[in-house]
């Protein structure tokens, strides 16, 4: 028995670490394929060279972040298989065909077209090179469309039955695709890349006027970067701030005990307080040091602030989600979230000021802010997946039975070899990806 728990336990290690290192290169690639539309967009609509110079530096960036996202993507292809073969069979009626139209329609429109970007500059004409990189941007998206899908109907699973195998079967494929839980959360994840890729630009930017002259190289390219990047911060973070409510509206009604989690909520209660900082204790089943603000999250939650909400004691011990972790991801993505809001009311007012392009300050912050967006992802990720334990399919399938029977061993040396190619591979690429940014947009490095 202690074997299979340590299968289990490194059988997960594995898929999150994994997962989690794709995660971050699919989200970039996604913004950044938006982001260079908008580039291509305006240079053939106001022939600015700074959208031609700008677009130029990012395209390799991009074709580096699309190339480790797919690398990193294939590899957990073959986990489903080895380490999770039940999950694979009980799910694949669903699963497979989703994943297989991620495949037939989305990537083979951004790998078709990518080409075109990458090297059909002057080989084509303008407008068709722009319409390669729109459908490069639009495959991005509906790669997301299918894996968010795919993902969400383990959350919110629908439109299935259980065949005698044991296999869950679909029996209306709009409601597979479209179950309770995806649209909130597609539209809160693809403002999550958008938001990612706004704070990399915009640090990118910053870190160019605050090392270049007034007549360095680049200077105007690192001030429309600046300037983009503040614009989609303001325009996005208020939205995923609605956004986020709503999707956790929507899973207060369908996975209830992660909420409980989320707010560390142990016992049921009317007028429920907001949670700011606790140190969870799941044995004792309370919360130490509670800094609290009172009935709050009874009104974010059922919009009374002396509404009815359920703690982790009104389910079954082993129905429930860890809570420490689950209380400090949450936290960290939504202190973020603020953050990010901060720096957007920040850069208008700069803007307003005329001061957006000469603030020190701003420019330090919006530099610290850079990796920003992926710990949010991260943390966001966490909070959804672990919060779902331990269903592998909420309320049908435990993540305990989804495993393989393999041996501990065997998993903790493929675990190893991952870790150990994972470094050295994706480090180069990332240590790439900052040399190349490095260089001012206009061309040429950087003045010291």
């Amino acid at each position: 028995m202690p074997e299979v728990l340590d299968a289990l336990t490194l059988a997960r290690a594995q898929f999150a670490f994994t997962i989690s290192t794709h995660i971050l290169f699919a989200s970039l690639s996604l913004g950044l394929a938006s982001w260079m539309a908008v580039l291509e967009g305006l240079w053939l609509w106001r022939r600015d060279a700074r959208c031609r110079a700008l677009f130029d530096v990012w395209k390799p960036v991009f074709a580096t972040v699309f190339g480790m996202g797919v690398v990193s993507g294939i590899v957990m292809s073959y986990e489903f298989g080895t380490n999770w073969s039940v999950f694979s069979d009980r799910t694949g009626p669903i699963l497979g065909p989703l994943m297989g139209y991620e495949v037939l329609s989305a990537f083979f429109l951004e790998a078709g077209f990518l080409g075109v970007v990458l090297f059909g500059r002057g080989r084509v004409g303008p407008r068709v090179y722009f319409l390669a990189v729109l459908m490069v941007a639009a495959g991005t998206l509906l790669s997301s469309f299918w894996i968010l899908a795919a993902n969400s109907w383990m959350h919110t699973p629908a439109g299935h039955a259980v065949n005698a195998a044991g296999q869950f079967v679909p029996v209306d494929w709009w409601a597979v695709v479209f179950n309770p839980s995806f649209p909130y959360r597609l539209v809160h994840m693809v403002l999550a890349a958008y938001l990612t890729t706004a704070f990399v630009v915009g640090a990118a930017g910053a870190w160019h006027l605050r090392r270049g002259g007034p007549d360095s190289p680049g200077r105007d390219g690192a001030r429309l970067m600046v300037s983009m990047a503040l614009w989609m911060v303001l325009a996005t973070a208020p939205l995923q701030v609605l956004a986020g409510d709503l999707h956790g509206l929507n899973t207060l009604d369908h996975q209830p005990a992660k909420i409980a989690a989320v707010e560390g909520l142990f016992q049921t209660r009317h007028g429920a307080p907001l949670v700011l900082f606790a140190l969870p204790d799941a044995a004792a089943g309370t919360l130490r040091h509670a800094v609290e603000i009172p009935r709050l999250a009874a009104l974010i939650l059922t919009h009374d602030p002396d509404g009815l909400v359920r703690g982790l004691d009104a389910f079954p011990a082993a129905d429930r989600p860890p809570v420490a972790l689950v209380f400090w991801s949450f936290r960290a993505m939504v202190g973020i979230g603020i953050a990010m809001v901060a720096v957007a009311l920040w850069g208008l007012a700069a803007r307003l000021r005329g001061r957006l392009y000469d603030s020190p300050a701003l420019h330090r912050v919006l530099v610290a802010m850079g990796p920003s967006g992926f710990v949010a992802l991260l943390a966001g990720w966490i909070t959804t997946e672990v919060g779902r334990q331990p269903w592998a399919v909420q309320g049908l399938l435990r993540v305990a039975d989804a495993a393989s029977p393999v041996e501990a061993a065997a998993v903790a040396g493929s675990l190893g070899l991952f870790v150990a190619v994972y470094l050295p591979v994706f480090g180069a690429g990332v240590y790439y990806v900052l040399r190349r940014l490095a260089m001012a947009p206009g061309g040429g490095e950087a003045a010291p």
